[in-house]
């Protein structure tokens, strides 16, 4: 079995080629951004026959003779690619193309790429996907063809969630990407902190699952991942620790004979927890309900947070603002309604060219 990693040198690419070395699975090809030193790292270990990098003026950095670049080489790299599987684990919009481009080759898709299923869900068939996230991995491991009442995803709390609100208002960007839990990402962390990632798995969980009775609720552990409300009464939840080894293990086809994680052991758990999102502390959460009935507005949502998360980390917005930029555009363009992939590019950036104007975020620097 070979496969390509679309992001290896971020945390789930770099755990993805841990299992393959350890499964002595092939790599293909593989795709970064600007960690250059690391890519050449894990061309050295595993000789994958194609690269591709975000810029191409890193090209001549890159030890290897086949180096594409931009979401053209990218593309090019998934069409000429021989391997039944592709992870996508890119950050952002940029990781949709590539969704699309893999399941037009007829591709399995283990997606860790968030933005693929959030903007483009209404043009994705899912039975390519495997879901990576550890959210849906622990709700299709637990549904077994059982018909369920309802869907529910966990969420850490993010960064703030002991934060006076007073407090928050005033917090910096690098105070957010203190998560109590994991270590992700700049953009994942801040998304945990003002909840949107937690919309955005709510929107893919839809997709997934073709359905929108799901929701979220706080479980601060991070040690229970999902649960399902089946119809026969029943709840059961799905606890694993905070690794991402064993969704992305089970997503590559890997079936592990012994543990790929840790195990829980029930007798050292903190007390668990559940408590609702509060709209107060999380402002983004006021829009779940209509979102899940408008899911085609994910383009939306997620075009206007990019541009958001820009503006806070360059202090042109505080924290909470990052929410009020998202929620002016859901609420600017709730009539848009895209059917194609182009329809989804325009939008996206019409999107985003509104937020700069409208909300004194002028530059694309």
């Amino acid at each position: 079995m070979s496969i390509v990693i679309l992001g290896s040198t971020g945390s789930i690419g770099i755990n993805a080629l841990a299992l393959c070395d350890a499964h002595e699975i092939e790599v293909e090809a593989l795709v970064a951004g600007r960690n250059i030193d690391l890519l050449n790292e894990q061309i050295r270990r595993f000789h994958p026959r194609m690269v591709a990098i975000a810029d191409a003026a890193d090209a001549r950095k890159v030890a290897h003779n086949d180096v594409r670049s931009g979401t053209e080489g990218i593309l090019s790299l998934i069409e000429e690619s021989q391997s039944e599987i592709v992870l996508n684990a890119l950050v952002g919009f940029a990781g949709l193309l590539p969704t699309l481009k893999a399941i037009e080759a007829g591709k399995r898709i283990a997606l860790a790429n968030k933005e693929s299923l959030v903007a483009g869900g209404m043009l994705i068939d899912t039975s390519h996907i495997i879901p990576v996230d550890s959210e849906h991995f622990a709700l299709r491991y637990l549904m077994n063809g059982k018909e369920f009442r309802k869907l529910y995803i966990t969420a850490s709390g993010g960064a703030f969630r002991d934060w006076e609100l007073e407090k928050i208002e005033t917090a910096s960007f690098a105070d957010a990407l203190k998560h109590p839990n994991w270590s992700m990402g700049d953009k994942i962390t801040i998304d945990s902190a003002t909840m949107t990632n937690k919309l955005f798995e709510l929107l893919e969980a839809k997709w997934l699952f073709d359905s929108t009775a799901v929701d979220a609720l706080i479980e601060r552990s991070s040690t229970v991942h999902a649960l399902i409300a089946y119809t026969d009464g029943s709840t059961v939840a799905h606890m694993a620790s905070t690794d991402m080894k064993l969704p992305i293990a089970l997503a590559l086809g890997i079936e592990p004979k012994s543990p790929v994680v840790p195990e829980t052991d029930p007798l050292t758990l903190s007390p668990l927890r559940f408590e609702a999102i509060d709209e107060r502390r999380y402002p983004i959460w006021q829009i779940k309900t209509h979102l899940l009935q408008h899911p085609h507005l994910g383009v939306v949502i997620n075009a206007a947070n990019e541009v958001a998360i820009e503006a806070f980390k360059k202090e042109r917005c505080s924290f909470f603002g990052m929410s009020d930029i998202v929620l002016d555009a859901y609420k600017h363009f709730e009539d848009v309604v895209p059917s194609s992939i182009e329809d989804v590019v325009k939008i996206d950036e019409e999107v985003r060219n509104y937020v700069r104007m409208s909300n004194g975020v002028m530059s694309n620097e």
